[in-house]
């Protein structure tokens, strides 16, 4: 093992390649793309893959999961490869490329995140938790700035933690919420599902500094609606939060039940941002479109999935409503909250006992972030933003 992790380091270090100025972006696509042929791809096929597959085992989890991305980043072949061998985090759990973050999270268990806030920069971070213990390592994921507008209020979400502008090839989405912060619409960057429609604006986004590219699918594609109603328990008790997620159908969370996946990112210039290339496809655009491994809304069951925040139980002893959180949540806050499927997505079954999404405070600035399939971190992330926003309507 040790001389492959040495094959990895040559072959990226005879390559001159721009990164992104971002440390924690660059580890999550180590190495870039070597479009020309490498000495190492003329390996046996049936030997290189044994080689990726126990790579991809051994190293499981972050830090040494870069590993992992770098193999993608030797050679074409490799990449092929190694792109086979990684599961989405639907299957496997995990987190590996930067796409992950727009795939569904895993069915049977949910993934634990937290989300550091700058008052000083009005600035939001999500992280991977790297262990159970509620602390400030992690793996940095997505970032978020608010933009307060005359009429609403933005939170652009990046891929980079020292660009968060529209108009970077980082950018990933935003959250939009109306005057008085009450309801919130998610906008994905990049089209969800095959037919999804992009709303109109002002203008396109810009793919470089100088030049706009309208081959490239990228936009603000509506894939959520939150809204925050009065909350009859007060002050002690959660907001009351309906979500209605419009790139999911209700279908998703019953057995078999398929969610919309992403499976590669979309971007123009190759010398933008080189050190995602290997998300890229050379198709046209109705290609690239059909490539997600679902189709639109339209074909599957009517009626998107709606979640709504679980209702508390009073606490004799404490004498206050309370959630079990089983220990991910360590500090009573108005913003703390669960999301279950909602009734409305048909007749209650077990599938709406699950908990979907999770959020809640554990220090000042901190707080956890924990979901699971059908919704993204992009998603979960985006939803945790509109609990930030003070509600004066609603408290």
């Amino acid at each position: 093992m040790p001389a492959i992790k040495s094959i990895i380091n040559r072959s990226t270090s005879h390559r001159v390649v721009q990164y992104s100025s971002a440390p924690e972006l660059n580890l999550f696509a180590a190495g870039g793309v070597a479009e020309t042929t490498s000495c190492w791809a003329h390996l046996p096929q049936e030997l290189l893959r044994e080689v990726l597959v126990r790579i991809e085992e051994s190293e499981s989890s972050w830090p040494p999961r870069k590993n992992v991305v770098a193999c993608a980043g030797v050679c074409r072949s490799w990449r092929h490869i190694t792109k086979d061998l990684v599961k989405v985090p639907e299957l496997s759990g995990k987190i590996t490329f930067p796409i992950s973050v727009k795939q569904p999270g895993p069915r049977e268990q949910l993934l634990q995140c937290f989300i550091k806030r700058c008052r000083s920069t009005q600035t939001y971070r999500l992280y991977l938790s790297l262990n159970n213990a509620l602390t400030e390592d992690g793996k940095f994921l997505l970032a978020a700035r608010k933009c307060r507008r005359p009429t609403c209020t933005d939170y652009i979400i990046s891929l980079d933690t020292d660009d968060m502008s529209k108009g970077s090839n980082t950018y990933a989405g935003k959250l939009r919420s109306n005057f008085i912060g009450t309801k919130f619409t998610v906008f994905d960057g990049q089209p969800p599902h095959a037919g999804a429609k992009m709303t109109k604006s002002y203008s396109s986004r810009l793919v470089n500094l100088k030049q706009v590219s309208p081959r490239v699918p990228t936009g603000n594609y509506p894939v959520a609606n939150i809204s925050y109603e009065l909350n009859v328990l007060g002050s002690r008790g959660p907001r009351r939060m309906h979500c209605i997620m419009d790139a999911i159908p209700a279908a998703a969370i019953e057995p078999g039940g398929v969610a919309p996946t992403q499976t590669e990112f979309y971007h123009h210039s190759a010398d933008f941002f080189p050190s995602l290339l290997f998300f890229r496809s050379k198709s046209n655009h109705v290609e690239r479109v059909e490539s997600f491994q679902s189709g639109p809304l339209s074909s599957q069951r009517e009626g998107a999935l709606v979640l709504r925040n679980k209702a508390p139980r009073w606490h004799e002893q404490l004498q206050c409503w309370c959630l079990n959180f089983h220990g991910r949540v360590t500090v009573a806050s108005v913003k703390n909250f669960q999301l279950v499927a909602s009734q409305e997505n048909g007749p209650a079954g077990p599938e709406h006992e699950n908990i979907i999404l999770q959020f809640g405070k554990v220090g000042k600035d901190l707080f956890t972030m924990d979901y699971r399939y059908p919704i993204s971190a992009f998603q979960a992330f985006a939803i945790c933003l509109s609990s930030f926003d003070t509600k004066i309507a609603c408290e």
